[in-house]
């Protein structure tokens, strides 16, 4: 059995899945990798939640722009999977979920992501390429990709 996936507006998440998307996030974006950052950045409002869930549990997460809010493409980001469902690969599932909701809710298939530089062979198996110099964000070396 496979993921069970969910699209919704920031007024349309119940307090319980804004609360399991944001303990998601801080499980693995502050704790698992070890850096103090503020989360909650003020995106979430104008974002559509991608949520997955597995027997009820939320277990992956993005974050779906319009263009003009995080890049002048549309974009994705806060791609984030349970570290105990990584084996499954579901993180290929969210990211295709994601592309194709782009596509579905905006019109749009050209995507500009913020990725972890570490993460850039996993982007580029989605289509994306390098359009940027690594940086750093929150101390963590990232690199602009882009999906035309």
């Amino acid at each position: 059995m496979g993921l069970q996936w969910k699209i919704k507006a920031f007024e349309a998440l119940s307090v319980h899945e804004l609360y399991d998307l944001l303990r998601l996030r801080s499980e693995i974006f502050v704790v698992e990798q070890n850096c103090v950052y503020l989360d909650l950045d003020g995106k979430d409002k104008v974002a559509l939640h991608l949520i997955g869930e597995f027997e009820g549990k939320t277990v992956a997460h993005a974050r779906l722009f319009k263009p003009g809010i995080s890049f002048d493409n549309a974009s994705i980001g806060r791609v984030v999977v349970d570290a105990n469902y990584r084996s499954k690969k579901w993180g290929h599932d969210l990211m295709r979920e994601a592309i194709a909701a782009v596509a579905a809710h905006y019109n749009e298939t050209a995507i500009t992501i913020g990725a972890q530089l570490y993460l850039k062979k996993f982007y580029e198996s989605h289509g994306f390429v390098q359009t940027s110099e690594m940086y750093l964000e929150d101390d963590i070396p990232h690199i602009e990709m882009t999906k035309e």
